[in-house]
């Protein structure tokens, strides 16, 4: 950012954004607790999590498990309430197919995203080394296909083989360029700034 524009103090859709300062670091739970009141930190069944969906207005869906529920509360009550660049972490096992579990609490993961004005910018974690737990998860997911998940992956037997041959420690972190592009230009939308001539309106 700097490089570009010879500041790192920057003005992207009415908001002054300052990147000088260190960005912001809240736990994912957290966030929600302040934002609605609601501790998905404390232990909880499905149902007492499904009925305080219901109390908030959140639609669960037919393969929803908790993290699903604590996802949706996140969708609606903390995103848009990002402005400057924050760190959110410690994110729910079931949206988090890769990632490894939390040592303190397992129901939550070593993941962490980027956010900037309400829009994710980065997305990061802890790899799973261990193949019993990566193929339950692979599991859970082709679960939740059947249950009407588009998004969920499907069984990758070849990559839970390899990790039965061993993997070190591992972690890994995806970066939007388009998104930091269009922050570094100014653009609304993503179409001005994305290389591929199919995704452009024609002139």
């Amino acid at each position: 950012i700097e490089k570009s524009l010879g500041t790192l103090n920057i003005t992207y859709k009415g908001h002054e954004l300052d990147f000088n300062k260190p960005f912001n670091k809240i736990r994912y739970t957290d966030y929600i607790k302040k934002m609605c009141g609601v501790d998905f930190d404390k232990e909880m069944s499905l149902e007492e999590a499904k009925e305080l969906a219901q109390n908030h207005g959140i639609e669960v869906e037919n393969h929803f498990e908790y993290g699903h529920i604590v996802e949706a509360f996140f969708e609606k009550y903390c995103e848009e309430d990002i402005i400057e660049p924050t760190f959110v972490y410690d994110y729910p096992i079931e949206i988090s197919p890769l990632a490894k579990k939390h040592e303190k609490d397992p129901r939550f993961t070593y993941r962490f995203e980027l956010f900037i004005l309400g829009s994710e910018y980065a997305n990061a974690f802890s790899e799973i080394n261990d193949p019993i737990d990566q193929r339950e998860r692979f599991e859970s997911q082709v679960k939740e296909q059947q249950l009407g998940n588009d998004e969920a992956s499907d069984m990758d037997e070849d990559f839970i083989e390899a990790l039965e041959y061993g993997m070190p420690p591992t972690g890994g972190m995806g970066l939007g360029i388009d998104r930091l592009i269009m922050l570094i230009t100014g653009s609304e939308t993503i179409r001005e700034v994305i290389l591929f001539p199919h995704m452009k309106e024609r002139n």
